[in-house]
C-alpha cells in the first residue's frame, strides 16, 4: 500500500459517491438551515484565485456547519449580465449569450474538480428570461410603490463602454470629501480624474433621460441599521456610512431680489457651520439649481455658462462661475450679497446652493480671491486676538468675533443659540447618497419592462406580458437594443396605439441585489421566491467576497430587503438580510494583486486543486492580504501527505496495546483540546489557525508513537480527529482518511468530533505544560547540563493558589493577605505572604481555575515529553509535601509556574 496520497486519483471517486448521495442537496422542507454564501461570480470565462479563495471559504465553513449538524445551504449561480460579455462576443464575432454560456460551463467545471460541494439543483443563471423575469415584475411593484422615477439628469457616460454609470461606478483618483454641496460624493477639485470603474476611461458628464431606484427614501434607515450589523467589518460599515454621508446640520434661507425669480421667494443653503454666517459675501448656486433655468432664460451670460458645463463634471470646472441679476438678502444683517452660478456647487448634494464663507472655507475662498470678494474671519482660535483676511481659512472651533450680538461665545455655544433663537436658521440633514440609476445603454441586460406611447406616456408592460425577452443580438456601436425595430415597435397596453419600447437594460447589480432569495425556490413559476421560505430560512448566515462590494451591491442588497419588507415580501426581521459578512482579502503575487492583465495569475491546477484550496485557507485570515509563494504552497501539499502516510502507517504496520497510562491519558486531553481549539477557530473564520491545530496534533501523535507503543484506540482516535478536522478544508483527504481508519459512514456526513473529557479551560493546560518545558530547555542550556538525569517538578504550595483564587476573584491585596493568614495551613509570615500577594499582578496569568491537585494532574500526564526529549527521571511533587530538602523550591514555586530542578 503505498503511503503518497494522490490527489488526483481519489478525487474523482469521492466526487461520485457525494453526488451519488446527493450530500450536498437541502430539502425543501428543512427547517431553518444555515445560509451560507459566496457572492457569486461573474462569468469572465475562468476562475482566478480570487474565486478560490471566496468559495474555498464558504465551503469549508459549510461543511462544517453540516458536520455539526445543521441542515445547510449552500448554493451556486452565476452572475451572467453585463458589459465585458458584450464587449468579449463583439471581440469573437460571437453573441453574448453564447459567449456566457461557454463561460458557464468552463467554470462550472472548475469548481466541480476543485471539490466545492454546492446543491447545485439551486443553481441561478441571471441571464435566462426564468430569472429576468423576476426583475422587471419587482421593477413593476417598487414603480407601483414610488420607488422609481424616470427624470433627465446629468449623469456620468463612459464613453468607451457607451453607456451611463452610476456614482458608485465611478472610481476617482485623488479625491477629497466633504459634507455640504461643494463637497459631493467622490468629488475632487486638486486634480484627480473620474473613471469607469470597469475599463478605466475617464468619464464625461451628459444630459440624459434616465429610471432610477429611489434609494434615497430610505438614507436615514440604511445609515442607522448599520449600527445592527455586529458582525460586519467595520470597514465595510464605515464605507456604507461615508457613501450615504449623513450630515446633521442646519438649513439656512437667504430672501432673494432682482432679475427672473419666478415664484421663489427663497433659496436655502445647508452648512454644517451655521456659526460662520456672519462671513458670508456671496451665495453660490449650482448650474443645476431649480433657479437657474428661470435666469438663463433672461440672461445670455449665465445661459452660456450653465451650458459650457454642463456636459462637465465639477472637477473639471474648478472654480468658474458667472455672477447673475440676482441679490440675497444676508437673514442676519440685512446686507446685499451677491449671487452666483458656479460650477463648483454640486447641484445633488445639500441644497445644491452654498453661502461662500472665504475666510472658512478652502473652496469658498479660491472662489472669491478669483473675484476679488470681501473676506470676513468671523471664528478665530482662543487667543487670536488680530484675525485679518490675510489668514489661511480658519475650519476649526474658536471664538466669535465680528458676529454681532455673538461675539466672545465659543463655536458650539454660539451654533446652539444662533438655530434657537433665528427663525432662518432651521436644524436639518442631508445625506450624500443619491438615487440609484439603473439605465445602461447596451444590450447584455434585463429590458426595462415600460413602453413610451405619445398619449399615455410611460406604460408598464403588464405583469402577464412577462418577461420582455432580449431579441437576437445585432453586432452594432452604441446599443444594439435601438437597432431591433420588430423590438422598439410595440402597442401601448392602455390605449392600443402604436409605441416604443424602453430599450434602456437594467444596471446588473439590479440582478445581485436579491439572488440569494432566489436560490430559495429556484423554480418557482409564479413569484420571484417563496415568501414563507424565505422568512424562515432569512437572514443569509455567511456571507462571504470582496470589500469592493461595499457601496455597490452590498448597499444595493440591503435597499431592496427594505423595500421588499414594505412590500409585504420579507418581515421586519429580514430588513436585513446578512447577518454575517466576511470581506476576504487579495492574493498577491510579487506584491501585486493577481490579475491577467498583469500576467501573475496562477491556475489552480498549477498545483491541485486540494493544495491550492488548502494553502489559500491556511495562508492567512480570511479578512488579510497574503502573498502566493510555491515554498508555502509547498507547505500545505507536506501536511496532506504527513497525514495521508500516519494513516496508511497506523493500518498497515503500527502495533498497539491495550493498557492506558498517564501518558496516553496526556495524549487523549490534547486530542480533546484541539477539537475545542478547531471548533473555535472553525467559529470565527480562522483556518490558517484550525492548519496550525492540525500539524501540532500531528507532530504530537508521530512523537507518541515513536516513544513508546501506542495505545490502540487513543491513536486510532487522534487520526480519525485529525481526518475529522481537516475535511472541511481538505474534503477528498479528510474523506480518504475517514475511510482508512474505517470510519462510519462518509466523514461529509459525520458527527463533529466530540471531547470526552471536560478541557474547558484548555489554554491553561496547554500554557503550563509550553512554559514548563520552556523553562526546563532554559535551565539545561544555561547550566550547560549535557545529559541530565534527573528532573523535578515541584508545585506551588496550597495556600498560593488559594491566595491567588482571591485575588482573580477581586479581593484587594490586603485582604487577600489577611484572609491568607487566617488559613490554619499557612506556616509562613505576613511577610512572605505580602510579598506574593504584590507579586501576583504580574504573574497571575489565568489561575481561577487553577489549584495544585490539578497543577501535579496535568504536569505528570505530560512528564513523557520531558523524559522522551531528555532521556531523564521525572518527578512531580505538591509544594505542600516536600521535605526539608525540598523546602526551598517549594518556596520558590509560583501557582502555574513550578520550581525546576534538574541533577
Amino acid at each position: 500500500m503505498t503511503t503518497h496520497y494522490d490527489h488526483a486519483q481519489v478525487k474523482e471517486f469521492w466526487q461520485y459517491v457525494w453526488e451519488r448521495d446527493d450530500v450536498y442537496r437541502l430539502p425543501d422542507d428543512a427547517t431553518d438551515p444555515t445560509y451560507v454564501l459566496g457572492m457569486f461570480p461573474y462569468t469572465s470565462g475562468t476562475l482566478h484565485m480570487g474565486h478560490v479563495r471566496n468559495y474555498a471559504i464558504t465551503d469549508a465553513y459549510a461543511r462544517y456547519r453540516r458536520m455539526r449538524g445543521d441542515d445547510v445551504l449552500h448554493p451556486m449561480g452565476w452572475d451572467a449580465f453585463g458589459l465585458p460579455a458584450e464587449n468579449a462576443a463583439y471581440e469573437r464575432a460571437s453573441d453574448p449569450e453564447s459567449w456566457t454560456n461557454a463561460c458557464i460551463r468552463r467554470m462550472r467545471e472548475e469548481l466541480e474538480t476543485l471539490g466545492f460541494g454546492y446543491d447545485w439543483s439551486r443553481e441561478i443563471t441571471t441571464c435566462e428570461p426564468s430569472y429576468y423575469r423576476w426583475n422587471q415584475w419587482l421593477f413593476r411593484r417598487f414603480y407601483e410603490a414610488g420607488l422609481v422615477e424616470y427624470e433627465a439628469a446629468a449623469v456620468n457616460w463612459c464613453p468607451d463602454c457607451e453607456t451611463v454609470l452610476a456614482e458608485a461606478q465611478v472610481e476617482v483618483r485623488g479625491a477629497t470629501g466633504g459634507g455640504d454641496a461643494r463637497e459631493g460624493a467622490g468629488a475632487t477639485y486638486d486634480g484627480g480624474t473620474r473613471v469607469c470603474w470597469r475599463c478605466e476611461t475617464p468619464v464625461d458628464r451628459r444630459e440624459l433621460d434616465q429610471w432610477f431606484f429611489t434609494i434615497t427614501d430610505y438614507a436615514e434607515e440604511l445609515h442607522e441599521g448599520l449600527e445592527d450589523l455586529e458582525e460586519w467589518p467595520e470597514g465595510v460599515r464605515e464605507i456604507q456610512r461615508n457613501w450615504i454621508g449623513r450630515q446633521e446640520g442646519t438649513k439656512i434661507a437667504f430672501d432673494v431680489a432682482g432679475g427672473d425669480v419666478g415664484d421663489e421667494p427663497a433659496v436655502d443653503v445647508f452648512s454644517t457651520r451655521p456659526e460662520t454666517i456672519y462671513g458670508a459675501t456671496y451665495l453660490a448656486l449650482s448650474p443645476g439649481y431649480s433657479l437657474v433655468d428661470d435666469l438663463a432664460a433672461a440672461d445670455d451670460d449665465v445661459a452660456e455658462y450653465v451650458e459650457s458645463v454642463r456636459e462637465r463634471h465639477p472637477s473639471d470646472v474648478g472654480y468658474s462661475g458667472v455672477r447673475t441679476d440676482l441679490t440675497a438678502i444676508h437673514p442676519l444683517t440685512g446686507e446685499e450679497l451677491p449671487v452666483y452660478v458656479a460650477g463648483y456647487v454640486l447641484e445633488d448634494v445639500g441644497t445644491g446652493a452654498v453661502m461662500g464663507v472665504p475666510a472658512h472655507n478652502e473652496r469658498d475662498r479660491a472662489f472669491a480671491r478669483e473675484r476679488d470678494l470681501p473676506i470676513e474671519r468671523v471664528i478665530v482660535p482662543e487667543g487670536d486676538a488680530e484675525p485679518d483676511a490675510s489668514h489661511p481659512p480658519y475650519t476649526g472651533e474658536g471664538v466669535l468675533t465680528n458676529s454681532g450680538e455673538y461675539d466672545g461665545l465659543e463655536t458650539e455655544a454660539a451654533r446652539e443659540r444662533l438655530v434657537d433663537e433665528r427663525d432662518e436658521l432651521e436644524p436639518d440633514v442631508t445625506y450624500r447618497l443619491r438615487d440609484w440609476l439603473i439605465s445602461r445603454q447596451r444590450y447584455w441586460g434585463t429590458p426595462i419592462p415600460v413602453v413610451h406611447c405619445d398619449d399615455c406616456g410611460h406604460v408598464l408592460v403588464p405583469e402577464e406580458d412577462l418577461p420582455v425577452e432580449l431579441p437576437q443580438f445585432v453586432r452594432t456601436t452604441g446599443n444594439p437594443l435601438e437597432e431591433r425595430e420588430s423590438f422598439v415597435e410595440t402597442t401601448c397596453p392602455e390605449c392600443g396605439g402604436p409605441a416604443e419600447r424602453e430599450t434602456d437594460t437594467m444596471d446588473t447589480f439590479v440582478d445581485s441585489s436579491w439572488y440569494y432569495l432566489r436560490f430559495l425556490s429556484p423554480d418557482l413559476e409564479d413569484a420571484p421566491f417563496d415568501v414563507d421560505r424565505a422568512n424562515e430560512w432569512l437572514p443569509v448566515d455567511v456571507y462571504v467576497g470582496g470589500d469592493e462590494h461595499a457601496t455597490l451591491h452590498l448597499l444595493y442588497t440591503r435597499f431592496v430587503a427594505r423595500a421588499l419588507a414594505d412590500l409585504g415580501l420579507l418581515e421586519d426581521e429580514n430588513r436585513e438580510p446578512i447577518e454575517r459578512l466576511i470581506s476576504q482579502g487579495t492574493v498577491l503575487y510579487e506584491g501585486e494583486k493577481m490579475s491577467t492583465s498583469k500576467g501573475n495569475v496562477v491556475a489552480p491546477r498549477e498545483y491541485g486543486a486540494e493544495t491550492t484550496r488548502l494553502f489559500v485557507l491556511s495562508a492567512a485570515h480570511p479578512e488579510q492580504d497574503f502573498e502566493w509563494t510555491a515554498n508555502n504552497v509547498r507547505g500545505a501539499y507536506d501536511l496532506q501527505q504527513t497525514l495521508y502516510g500516519m494513516a496508511t502507517d497506523f493500518i498497515e504496520a503500527t502495533e498497539t496495546r491495550l493498557e492506558r497510562g498517564p501518558h496516553d491519558e496526556y495524549v487523549d486531553r490534547e486530542i480533546d483540546r484541539t477539537i475545542v481549539a478547531v471548533t473555535d477557530e472553525y467559529e470565527r473564520f480562522r483556518f490558517h489557525r484550525v492548519a496550525t491545530e492540525i500539524r501540532e496534533l500531528a507532530r504530537l501523535l508521530r512523537r507518541y508513537r515513536k516513544y513508546r507503543t501506542p495505545h490502540g484506540e487513543v491513536y486510532r482516535r487522534g487520526l480519525l480527529t485529525l481526518a475529522a478536522l481537516i475535511a472541511p478544508m481538505a474534503p477528498h483527504l479528510g474523506e480518504e482518511l475517514w475511510n482508512k481508519l474505517r470510519g462510519e459512514g462518509l466523514v461529509v456526513e459525520a458527527g463533529w468530533p466530540e471531547p470526552t473529557s471536560d478541557v474547558e479551560n484548555y489554554r491553561l493546560e496547554r500554557r503550563l505544560v509550553g512554559s514548563t518545558l520552556e523553562d526546563v530547555r532554559d535551565i539545561v542550556e544555561v547550566a550547560e547540563i549535557d545529559e541530565p538525569e534527573a528532573i523535578e517538578l515541584v508545585v506551588a504550595e496550597g495556600w498560593k493558589y488559594r491566595a491567588a483564587n482571591r485575588y482573580a476573584e477581586g479581593d484587594d491585596p490586603s485582604t487577600v493577605v489577611d484572609r491568607t493568614l487566617e488559613d490554619d495551613a499557612v506556616d509562613v509570615g505576613p511577610e512572605t505572604v505580602g510579598a506574593f500577594v504584590a507579586d501576583l499582578a504580574s504573574n497571575r496569568g489565568e489561575l481561577e481555575d487553577l489549584d495544585a491537585e490539578r497543577e501535579v494532574a496535568i504536569l505528570e500526564r505530560a512528564a513523557w515529553l520531558l523524559r522522551d526529549e531528555f532521556d531523564a527521571t521525572v518527578t512531580v511533587l505538591r509544594g505542600d509535601e516536600t521535605g526539608d530538602d525540598r523546602d526551598d523550591l517549594a518556596a520558590k514555586a509560583r501557582p502555574g509556574k513550578p520550581a525546576i530542578r534538574i541533577d
